[in-house]
């Protein structure tokens, strides 16, 4: 019971936290919104520090009404070089810097001649016209803060500008990576296809109707499978099985009681996301290489287990075997097993294995590891 409860406050608590996440990248992708969000902030702010310094300074109460009307003057009179740096934000480079230092002096200077007039009409009650140079003396702090607004305005919008790119970068690197996935899973179709369609061919030559029927009903189920199945997305290994079994059960038209299979699958294992059809073409290898040449036909063994949170996979046979050099064939032809690595390369980068070795006491045994994703039910 409490650990139900628990687990609940957990999910709750994850749920609002994306709920926030989405709003704020709302928010930051909102860039209008944003700059006042940010613009009215960084001036509350800039009023409540000057709040605290007058409590620390003993000032009146009166003061507030003086900081008040400073910190709305700043976020009023700053407005404008938003504006005005957008119209340079494309010159050069020395352009620009002039703009921003011409611009924060007289901003800030502007800025301390109304916090001046604010302080001596409201606080000390007199305007003193006499001697009006007093307005533009001590500007340097105003002139400071105005700069220290417009590097905060140039530092969000590069920064803005970087997200968008990288974002930018990480879709057209998402789309490529998807194209290349698709183009791999569905060179195996055509591939795995015109092996079909040869047998089915030399059924009906041999006039074995029957048999070539059946291979043909079964073609179109696993072609059904095929095309339902997202080449981009992770199954379960229990659904990859599946569709081995359809393609298996095609295969035994051919070979009928020469084709012989033994599967041992964890429950854990079954459950694992694994790249859809990834073990389909080192069984066609198996029974093309193996299987096919021997006469009292062959044996193909299917085994995975979860195991310090990878998934291994292992595709046995008892075939002839082949030429092997620090786990890879030394003459390889075909796509298969070529195209089955450059998926996992594609998928895990170097976070994976493909190795192939000898059999004991014969055949070829091929190794996958990849990391172990559960799959949610």
């Amino acid at each position: 019971m409490l650990s139900s409860l628990g687990q609940r406050y957990n999910r709750d608590r994850l749920i609002n936290l994306k709920a926030l996440i989405l709003k704020w990248q709302s928010l930051v992708d909102n860039r209008q919104r944003f700059f006042w969000v940010l613009q009215i902030a960084g001036w509350i702010g800039y009023a409540l520090v000057n709040y605290i310094g007058s409590k620390v300074f003993e000032m009146r109460d009166i003061y507030v009404f003086v900081i008040v009307l400073n910190a709305y003057a700043g976020c009023l009179m700053t407005v404008p070089l938003r504006y005005l740096y957008r119209k340079v934000w494309n010159a050069k480079p020395w352009i620009l810097i002039l703009v921003v230092f011409t611009a924060s002096y007289v901003t800030g200077t502007l800025w301390s001649v109304v916090q001046k007039y604010n302080l001596w009409e409201i606080y000390r009650h007199g305007y003193r016209p006499e001697e009006w140079f007093y307005y533009f003396q001590q500007g340097l702090d105003s002139v400071y803060i105005v700069l220290c607004w417009s590097g905060l305005y140039f530092g969000i919008k590069y920064y803005q500008l970087l997200q968008s790119e990288k974002q930018k970068a990480l879709k057209a690197n998402t789309m490529a990576h998807e194209a290349q996935l698709k183009m791999l899973r569905y060179q195996l179709n055509p591939h795995f296809l015109f092996n079909t369609l040869n047998a089915i061919s030399t059924l009906i030559l041999v006039e074995e109707n029957k048999d070539a029927n059946q291979m043909v009903s079964r073609l179109s189920d696993f072609l059904r499978y095929t095309l339902n199945t997202d080449p981009i997305k992770k199954v379960p290994l229990e659904q990859e099985l599946h569709a081995l079994m359809l393609y298996l059960e095609i295969e035994k038209v051919r070979f009928d009681e020469r084709l012989a299979i033994e599967i041992d699958v964890s429950d854990e294992a079954k459950q694992a996301l694994v790249p859809s059809l990834i073990l389909q073409p080192i069984i066609e290898n198996a029974i093309k290489y193996a299987i096919a040449n021997m006469t009292t036909g062959g044996l193909i063994s299917i085994n995975a287990q979860v195991f310090a949170n990878e998934l291994l996979m292992e595709v046995c046979d008892n075939g002839p075997g082949a030429e092997i050099d620090d786990g890879q064939l030394v003459k390889a032809s075909g796509v298969g097993i070529a195209n089955t690595k450059d998926r996992l390369k594609t998928l895990y980068e170097n976070n994976y294995s493909f190795v192939l070795s000898e059999n004991i006491p014969s055949g070829l045994k091929v190794n996958i590891r990849v990391p172990y994703e559960k799959a949610s039910k």
